[in-house]
């Protein structure tokens, strides 16, 4: 666990995602989940080693599994965007997966069969959590996903982005809106350059990842609507994926994992917006 500045902490050391905490005067808010059911309870009680108040909230970043699968176990209240608990009521009560899309949660032999936990808490645009000082702002920044927020901590200067910002990696496809998406990176440009940025999935990130986000968000929806403009097939979007993958630098241990990402999110980005068709919202 890495404090950020006093009682603001983050964590990398679980599969899944980064995870987020701060421990208040009110108890302590979580950002994401553990993946795991027993790395859930093994952070919970971390935390509660850190204060003596047991009041827990747990915010979701957005529906992605990697951030969500072990909310139950934290025994929480928990908070998200309205489109979140939406899509989680759409879905199968138990978690059933869809393979070979990169994501971490493949890597766990029983992360198939997790029952979801529901939202308690929603809202449309933001709220503002005041257990502290500091005060935490939830805000609805679309682009990488449904129902994508980010946790802001002005006094701090920290933001919480989740996945609209990742170094060194490929960005998650299937549920994303990639002019959205643009657009909340030319917001974080504009009004939080003085701000650390913690991406949900490597912890502070430096601000020139935006840049070099924005210029691989851009080459994949000018190859796409290049596909789409000659009524291309999904399977089509493989031939995208040489010079994609080139974009990104990565450590080569990783290239299996990445390459299943990308494949996986470009055909079924394309598929939901240039020849639609049913397409399961579960990454």
């Amino acid at each position: 666990m890495q404090e950020l500045k006093k009682n603001i902490f983050y964590e990398n050391a679980y599969p899944g995602v980064t995870l987020g905490a701060l421990v208040l005067p009110h108890g302590a808010i979580l950002i994401d989940a553990p993946l795991r059911a027993e790395d859930a309870r093994i952070w919970r009680t971390s935390l509660l080693a850190l204060s003596s108040n047991a009041n827990r909230l747990l915010v979701n970043l957005d529906t992605h599994p990697d951030r969500t699968l072990g909310a139950r176990a934290l025994d929480c209240l928990i908070i998200a965007h309205q489109k979140v608990a939406q899509a989680f009521r759409s879905r199968p009560s138990v978690f059933k997966g869809q393979p070979d899309s990169g994501s971490e949660w493949e890597s766990q032999n029983d992360a198939v069969g997790t029952r979801w936990a529901i939202p308690d808490i929603t809202f449309s645009h933001h709220a503002r959590l005041n257990w502290g000082p500091p005060s935490v702002i939830l805000e609805h920044h679309p682009g990488p996903a449904t129902g994508a927020v980010w946790a802001i901590i002005p006094e701090a200067k920290i933001v919480f982005v989740g996945d609209a910002v990742l170094a060194n990696q490929p960005p998650f496809l299937t549920n994303a809106d990639i002019p959205a998406w643009l657009e909340t990176l030319d917001l974080i440009s504009a009004e939080y350059k003085d701000f650390t940025l913690i991406s949900g999935r490597g912890g502070p990130v430096p601000f020139d990842t935006i840049k070099t986000q924005k210029h691989l968000l851009n080459s994949i929806l000018k190859g796409l609507e290049k596909l789409g403009k000659h009524n291309a097939s999904p399977e089509e979007t493989e031939a995208l994926m040489q010079s994609l993958m080139k974009e990104i630098e990565f450590p080569a241990k990783m290239e299996e994992l990445y390459t299943l990402r990308l494949r996986h999110g470009l055909y079924q980005y394309y598929a939901r917006r240039f020849r639609p068709v049913e397409v399961t919202d579960q990454t």
